[in-house]
């Protein structure tokens, strides 16, 4: 059971291979990196406003802590010039309290302009780099776009292409019902001609028919030309000559009547 669930789990991950292999398209792919690409970017570059913005704030502050230092040092010299020394000492002593904030936000204050310098140097390089696979990307965009319509132009001439391939078989089966109804139509005349088949519109001839349409065909010939002969040499016309052949044959089946009726000589 565990060989045939393993079998079956790696066609489905072949076929759901092969189905995402068809349906992936390059360019989206790209176009999908580029954008990943840029909204990495957009976080380098909030990071880095973020950034010089805490070291904005330490900025101020340093400056708050600064005025009130020199202000604790004014009027710890006040005091002590009227003879409050008290005061003084007090003054002086709140002054070196805020000396260690301002140390202490002095060291974070560099920290963060390092940290910035750094998220300023990376987005400047990842701008660089999307900058460069932007350029790349419609590169292979166009690359990859014209290796496709020289595909398909190459199929539609070959006749490979799904939609050739249709014509290309709509065309063979046109051809194979032509060639299949001439056969018919010639074997259907060969049946007629040869008196297998008989023909209902009585259109049809047989080959002694035919022969004896021919024979008399000829002989209208014939008597054409002998009439233009006739008449070219000024001789008898047709009717004449018509005539004369229905005489000749009237004198010979004279002749036969003759020759058929019993002769009684004189004695």
């Amino acid at each position: 059971m565990s060989g045939v669930m393993k079998r079956m789990g790696m066609i489905f991950r072949a076929k759901a291979n092969k189905a995402l292999d068809r349906a992936e398209d390059p360019r989206e792919t790209l176009d999908y990196s580029y954008q990943k690409q840029l909204e990495l970017l957009q976080k380098v570059r909030r990071g880095v406003a973020d950034v010089a913005t805490s070291r904005k704030r330490l900025e101020l502050q340093l400056n708050g802590l600064q005025s009130q230092s020199s202000k604790l040092e004014d009027q710890g010299r006040k005091a002590l010039a009227l003879g409050r020394e008290d005061l003084a000492r007090e003054a002086l002593s709140r002054r070196a309290a805020l000396q260690q904030q301002v140390s202490d936000l002095e060291v974070q204050h560099q920290t963060l302009q390092g940290e910035e310098e750094k998220l300023t140097l990376a987005a400047q390089r990842l701008q660089a780099k999307v900058d460069a696979f932007r350029t790349k990307k419609e590169t292979i965009k166009a690359t990859y776009t014209a290796a496709q319509a020289q595909t398909r132009i190459a199929e539609s001439f070959s006749g490979i292409s799904e939609e050739m391939s249709d014509v290309g078989v709509a065309i063979q089966r046109a051809e194979d019902k032509t060639a299949q109804l001439q056969a018919r139509a010639g074997a259907i005349d060969e049946l007629l001609a040869s008196g297998a088949l008989d023909d209902q519109s009585g259109l049809a001839k047989d080959d002694i028919q035919a022969e004896l349409d021919r024979l008399s065909g000829g002989t209208d010939v014939e008597l054409e030309l002998q009439r233009m002969k006739a008449e070219l040499a000024g001789g008898p016309s047709q009717q004449a000559i018509e005539g004369g052949q229905g005489q000749s044959t009237g004198q010979q089946g004279h002749q036969v009547q003759d020759q058929s009726r019993p002769r009684f000589d004189k004695q």
